[in-house]
């Protein structure tokens, strides 16, 4: 059976009053509960300088974590999540205008449901989600930024996009929208592979060769969860630090026959 170990730590950094990113998780309660749901992470980030934004986060996750425990046995993740994505996005947008007070409400959001030896990728925003295995860390989302669809069109490098003073400028969020489409990816996952999960306070300020040498080593994720938001936080501060990370220890490997799954021979 897929097993694995986890940390999250969030901080509001050296500059904010608030912290407006809001990380979750839900857990199996039994076997039986892991093999038909599973596990799932997930970490917003409300859109800095909006009305706000630690509300939009938080119902956010909430939002995706109350309807992932209630979803139907069995369910592929890549459909679920696409439609427990869309149910977030709509909670969010329809607080926002709930009330004539808030004038904007807007997150990001970046989600891994993990069964077996699978994990589903989703996301909407900036916030992203890191593969790190043999010691080298990859990225498994692309930011959904105005800057980052000019660099993937070719018009800009991403040596200039780094520096722009518009690369932190959304394309696609929670709440912004009555319809939002969120990316997905599904992975195939090995014993001792980490998946990070984090907000711009952190990708933004590490590289990835720092990343894989501190969260891949054999250490406690805890502790390594703590040295990747004390560098962050060191080196800029000026936003909020969220990371999640998640070890595979074993997994159950299986294949899938007209959306069910059957175990494979080891």
């Amino acid at each position: 059976m897929l097993a694995l170990e986890f940390a999250q730590l969030s901080d509001r950094g050296r500059v904010r009053e608030a912290n407006e990113d809001f990380p979750g998780y839900s857990l199996p309660a039994t076997p039986a509960d892991a093999r038909s749901r599973g596990w799932l992470f997930a970490l917003a980030d409300g859109v800095g300088g909006q009305d706000h934004g630690e509300v939009a986060s938080r119902l956010a996750v909430e939002s995706l974590i109350e309807d992932f425990e209630t979803a139907g046995a069995g369910e592929l993740h890549g459909a679920l999540m696409r439609r427990l994505i869309q149910r977030a996005n709509t909670r969010v947008f329809e607080a926002r205008h709930a009330t004539a007070q808030i004038s904007s409400m807007a997150t990001t959001l970046v989600a891994c449901a993990l069964r077996f030896d699978r994990a589903t990728i989703a996301h909407v925003g900036d916030s992203r989600c890191y593969l790190i295995r043999r010691s080298r860390a990859k990225p498994l989302t692309e930011d959904h930024t105005f800057v980052g669809e000019q660099v993937r069109l070719g018009l800009i490098s991403t040596e200039k996009a780094a520096t722009s003073s518009r690369r932190h400028l959304l394309s696609r969020s929670l709440g912004n929208e009555m319809f939002v489409h969120p990316d997905t990816l599904e992975i195939t996952l090995n014993p001792g592979d980490v998946l990070m999960l984090c907000t711009d306070g952190l990708s933004g300020s590490l590289e990835e060769a720092e990343v894989s040498r501190i969260a891949g080593e054999s250490v406690a994720l805890e502790h390594a969860a703590h040295q990747l938001v004390a560098i962050a936080k060191e080196r800029d501060g000026s936003d909020n630090i969220t990371v999640q990370l998640i070890r595979i220890q074993s997994v159950e490997r299986v294949g899938m026959y007209r959306g069910r799954p059957y175990r494979l021979r080891q």
